[in-house]
């Protein structure tokens, strides 16, 4: 898992300039703030967290990585997993794997500071099919991966999409809810606007993973898109996404089932 370079926390500036004069505005560092990107997936050794801290305006765009913290992860019978530092800021447990409909809080002890979230694992909606199709794009035509599914009867499930093109995953954000598809069958066009040499061609390969999410999960990433914290989006001020971390931390834990499926484009 990479650290994820939207969550750096934002501060904004002006400098006003004259044709007599140029008045300079002092830039102030914001306050730090400690970054958790943790992961719980249906599968053996997906247990993950990431711990890192944003750094001031003047510093460079790469996150402290931030070592020496307790970090747990406890199910809703009480069982307490500990995960243990593998790397510079990044704790695993290989042997923790996550149940369907189960409930999971992470807490993260560092240097004092205590950090908290909960997150639920919904029931698995399958994967029914991965495709490519030839989209019609501005009068250009683009290989799309397209992925199928069919959606319960019962509002609330929430997903996400992750591409991969040959081993590099998509920059794009990929989300879905039933609100306007609940018991249908639907299809999620993964569509991107990259760079044209970063458009996919025949016999690349491409992987999508699909996760069902908790709500909580599906708001953050949701916030993250439309509030600007991606940098793409058209947000005069942008902001750090809506948080289910608790303590003052930004970022989020994920309780989530994954699949996926592989295809060569035609």
């Amino acid at each position: 898992m990479r650290h994820i370079p939207f969550l750096i926390f934002l501060v904004s500036c002006t400098t006003l300039v004259s044709c007599e004069k140029v008045i300079d505005i002092e830039l102030k560092d914001a306050e730090k703030k400690y970054v958790v990107e943790a992961i719980l997936a249906d599968e053996p050794g997906t247990a993950m967290v990431l711990l890192s801290q944003t750094r001031n305006f003047s510093d460079n765009n790469d996150f402290e990585e931030i070592s020496n913290a307790t970090v747990t992860i406890t199910d809703d019978e009480g069982i307490v997993t500990a995960l243990r530092e593998t790397s510079a800021g990044k704790y695993e447990n290989g042997s923790l794997t996550g149940k369907t409909g189960k409930s999971y809080s992470l807490k993260v002890l560092i240097n004092g500071s205590d950090f908290t979230a909960t997150s639920t694992i919904p029931e698995k909606v399958n994967m029914d099919s991965l495709f490519i199709t030839d989209d019609d794009l501005f009068g250009e035509s683009k290989k799309t991966a397209n992925v199928q599914y069919i959606d319960p009867v019962g509002l609330g499930q929430n997903y996400r999409f992750i591409q991969y093109v040959n081993g590099v995953k998509e920059k794009s954000l990929f989300i879905r809810n039933d609100d306007y598809s609940d018991g249908n069958e639907s299809i999620v066009t993964l569509r991107t606007f990259g760079d044209e040499e970063d458009e996919m061609k025949t016999g690349d390969v491409v992987e999508v993973d699909m996760l069902c999410i908790d709500p909580a999960i599906y708001k953050y990433w949701y916030s993250f898109e439309s509030g600007g914290a991606s940098g793409d989006a058209n947000s005069a001020s942008p902001a750090n996404p809506v948080s289910n971390i608790m303590g003052g931390a930004i970022g989020y834990f994920s309780a989530h089932t994954i699949q996926r499926k592989m295809i060569i484009v035609p």
